[in-house]
């Protein structure tokens, strides 16, 4: 994938999305607990959390599905609790279920949504045009829905959610379950679609579309941990990261993540990370305390998702 767009501008730091103190309860839960962050126009902004972490509810608010509890938020300079149907006409949205229909073709779904997002008769022969020709779909307009492949049916629904021209597009995990090859081109429409000034908001769970985002902002249990760019988080790592290659990195974790010094332990590919105060001295010890194993160690830059995992970690033992 291409590096994120990084476009500063005067006018590309306008705020589309702003969120103070967003609070949303369920009866005594408390699902996103009081959240303040700002999305620039044109800025591609990853949300990032476990299942349950207040992702989607957040979105929900923003959306104008969900009102708030209490705080408050704008999008598009509409109020999320008392403009939402002005919020709806400003928005594209795409969830990560597949949700166009799957018996109209590609041309006919498009067709279905101008009508829904009452496009102009004059204009929407030439943004259908403009819909097939962003998502490549040229040679699939007169296929049904239900035959694409899931990548192909990703750029459908990308397609008609930003077919009304909304400045502003929700994406709640675009590629899940979608191949690698078809997640990098879904992602080149993203970067097309922010560098003409579309705010981008995402949930994603693949740190290598994290990598890809302008900022990101971490949550869990409701609450905003972290909020940055990705390389202004990873510089902000608490401590180091060893990565450690062996033949049976499971037996391996159970035996290092007692010895001093180790802050978390995770499985990464065929081997190990750990998170440390100091790598040159827990690579010491690690050689002191298992002088029978053949292990390949060394110290890394953290990853985002040495970052995630130290996040889940910290949290984790705050409750």
């Amino acid at each position: 994938m291409n590096g994120a767009n990084a476009t500063t501008t005067g006018e590309s730091r306008e705020a589309q999305v702003g969120l103070h103190e967003l609070t949303r309860r369920f009866g005594d839960f408390t699902a996103v607990d009081r959240v303040t962050l700002d999305v620039a126009r044109g800025e591609i902004f990853g949300f990032l959390g476990p299942n349950g972490a207040g992702k989607s509810t957040t979105i929900r608010m923003l959306c104008g599905i969900l009102p708030p509890s209490s705080g408050s938020g704008t999008v598009a300079g509409y109020d999320i609790a008392t403009q939402s149907e002005q919020i709806k006409n400003q928005i594209g949205y795409m969830s990560q279920k597949f949700s166009l229909y799957e018996e109209l073709t590609v041309e006919e779904n498009i067709d279905f949504y101008s009508g829904i997002y009452r496009i102009p008769a004059g204009k929407k022969a030439e943004r259908k045009e403009w819909v097939i020709e962003m998502a490549g779909l040229a040679e699939q307009r007169g296929t049904r829905a239900q035959a694409l492949s899931g990548g192909w049916k990703q750029r459908l629904a990308l397609g008609c959610a930003v077919l009304h021209e909304p400045p502003i597009v929700f994406l709640d995990e675009p590629t899940s379950g979608v191949d690698p090859i078809s997640r990098r081109s879904f992602w080149e429409l993203i970067y097309r679609l922010s560098g003409e000034g579309v705010t981008i908001f995402v949930t994603t769970h693949y740190m290598e579309e994290a990598e890809c985002c302008d900022r990101l902002g971490f949550i869990f249990g409701g609450e905003l941990i972290a909020l940055g760019t990705p390389a202004e988080l990873k510089a902000g790592f608490p401590g180091q990261i060893v990565e450690i290659g062996c033949e049976r990195p499971f037996e391996l974790l159970q035996r290092v993540e007692s010895l001093p010094g180790v802050k978390s332990s995770a499985l990464f590919g065929a081997g190990l990370h750990l998170a440390v105060e100091s790598a040159e001295q827990t690579i010491a010890a690690i050689g002191r305390e298992l002088p029978d194993l053949d292990l390949r160690m060394e110290r890394i830059t953290p990853s985002l998702e040495d970052l995630f995992v130290s996040f889940m970690e910290a949290q984790g033992g705050r409750r």
